[in-house]
């Protein structure tokens, strides 16, 4: 079926959450509705392959784990595996923001420079983010013992409390709140006029229509199925300002430009896909940034964390800390529920037991790059994607550099007393690590024998994967899809490197920052922003 949209369509497969839990968020947000609702009368429309997570407690603080390893078809968080490591692509309205570690840390002025922004808007930008989801953490023993430790071992000056990203040791921003309620990009959906958008749910984008009729392929709508598997299209007015913009993230933002036939265009027609754009860079250029790190076994019970301090060092190693969460299914444990009646009294409700730390650092530029390729013309399905960790050897010697620094910490005796007798020197953690840190690459008998071994074979991901759809190869200044008319794509996949400590910061105001481009550009100075 046809349908007509009014303005223009905002194809969104990784962008709003809401955290907090509402027992009538039907409510409160009485435009967000089931696919299958889908009719004509939209002004603003918002496909999200997910469902909401209203009610679902695995969105919380303590259920940070459990949500990563949920790995039902519906799961929030969508399991594959690169190279041994495993990963997570979201599935839920709020995609990253909804199952993420929650810290939140602007990026340098270089940095925005490097993303071709203008950094005086982004800086209006970022504290529209931050007035409405953003709070300032309160540590535990844990988080301030190793701000104390960084600070000793030479990570200086001590920063504070800030949101900007400067060299030595700071306490940053988080979207947890101090009961442990996530606040994330959903919450933003409170500033929209309730009357202009539409939001669907379970509304899985399979490709982009165009019209090929005259010059330059002009994308006039969007084919996706609903909860039930029907299809539907979604159509643009003619309006000429009409546009359909893809917020997919680095996995689906490029995986639906091929499927709707802009990329390399042997691969398309490898897949019998009609060519709209021949596009050599798409789905190129994708990274991922390491996480290497200690586990430190507890001599007391410490309460859970996640990161709210970083240490960032001019050679570009960021170093994070968290507590009481492990990687293993071993930490979930199950309690029965008492507190109901009925079918549901005996109800078995997962929890996490774990009572260690961790010592986290991340590789903030890397080298090493990989690409995305369809392996079919399912969008549901995550593609073939490679990121060749550490095939950079300059990425190797800087993972090497930051066990350095993490050796450094663990002998200051801000940590050494929180560490159980037989875990608390430098290799002993290191040994222990080795079974604490869950992946699928092969480990060698002597696999502490060298860190640049350890650096390969003890390899997880920060979930900073980022790429596919780079500026100036797939996208213009503009975030225009080149080649073509009424196509965006503005998310993660526009990044070459992923900017600051953490990117969560940068995505969020980047919808902002480019929502305001494209109001003053049509409106002028009635948008009033």
């Amino acid at each position: 079926m046809m349908m007509l949209i009014k303005l223009f369509l905002l194809v969104s497969l990784f962008t709003f959450c809401q955290g907090k839990k509402i027992n009538t968020w039907e409510e409160e947000y009485p435009f967000i509705k089931n696919a299958s609702s889908f009719s004509s009368n939209f002004k603003v429309l918002v496909l999200e392959r997910g469902g909401v997570p209203y009610g679902n407690k695995n969105t919380s603080l303590k259920n940070f784990h459990i949500n990563l390893a949920d790995t039902s078809p519906n799961s929030p968080a969508q399991l594959f595996v690169v190279e041994g490591v495993f990963n997570v692509r979201p599935r839920i309205l709020g995609g990253g923001s909804s199952i993420n570690g929650g810290f939140y840390s602007r990026p340098s002025l270089r940095s925005l420079m490097e993303l071709g922004l203008d950094p005086k808007l982004a800086y209006k930008s970022y504290p529209w983010i931050e007035k409405q989801i953003v709070q300032w953490p309160v540590l535990n023993p844990w988080q301030r013992a190793v701000k104390n430790a960084l600070l000793q071992a030479g990570i200086t000056p001590d920063n504070g409390y800030t949101f900007e990203h400067l060299s030595g040791t700071k306490i940053s921003g988080t979207i947890f709140d101090k009961d442990g309620i996530r606040h994330s990009a959903a919450e933003l959906l409170k500033s929209a006029n309730p009357k202009n958008l539409d939001v669907l749910i379970h509304a899985r984008a399979q490709k982009i229509v165009f019209d090929q009729s005259s010059g330059k392929p002009r994308a006039v709508g969007v084919i996706f199925k609903d909860e039930k598997g029907e299809q539907h299209e979604a159509v643009l007015s003619n309006k000429k300002k009409s546009e359909v913009i893809l917020s997919s993230g680095a996995i689906g933002s490029p995986q639906l430009l091929l499927l709707s036939g802009i990329g390399p265009k042997a691969e398309l027609e490898q897949m019998n896909i009609s060519v709209v754009l021949n596009n050599q860079f798409v789905g190129k250029g994708m990274a991922d940034n390491t996480q290497n790190n200690i586990i430190v076994p507890f001599n007391r019970p410490v309460e859970q964390s996640q990161v709210q301090i970083v240490g960032i060092t001019r050679e570009g190693i960021y170093i994070e800390a968290n507590s009481g969460f492990g990687q293993s299914p071993s930490s979930i444990h199950y309690t029965h529920d008492n507190s109901t009646s009925g079918e549901e009294q005996n109800e078995e409700l997962p929890h996490e037991a774990y009572n260690a730390g961790g010592l986290l650092f991340k590789v903030s530029n890397p080298l090493s790059t990989g690409e995305l390729s369809l392996n079919n013309t399912n969008a549901d399905d995550i593609p073939n994607i490679s990121f060749n960790y550490f095939s950079n050897p300059q990425d190797l010697q800087t993972c090497v550099n930051g066990y350095h620094i993490l050796e450094k910490l663990v002998k200051t005796n801000y940590l050494t007393q929180f560490m159980q007798p037989g875990n608390d020197t430098f290799q002993k953690l290191l040994k222990y690590t080795v079974n604490e840190n869950i992946n699928l690459i092969p480990k060698t008998a002597d696999v502490t024998k060298s860190l640049e071994q350890y650096c390969r074979q003890t390899v997880i991901t920060f979930w900073h994967y980022h790429g596919g759809c780079h500026k100036g190869k797939v996208i213009s200044s503009k975030y225009e899809v080149l080649g073509a008319h009424g196509l965006r794509v503005i998310d993660g996949s526009t990044f070459v490197k992923a900017p600051g400590t953490n990117p969560q910061a940068t995505v969020l105001m980047l919808g902002r920052y480019m929502g305001i481009k494209i109001l003053r550009k049509r409106l002028g100075k009635a948008a009033g922003v």
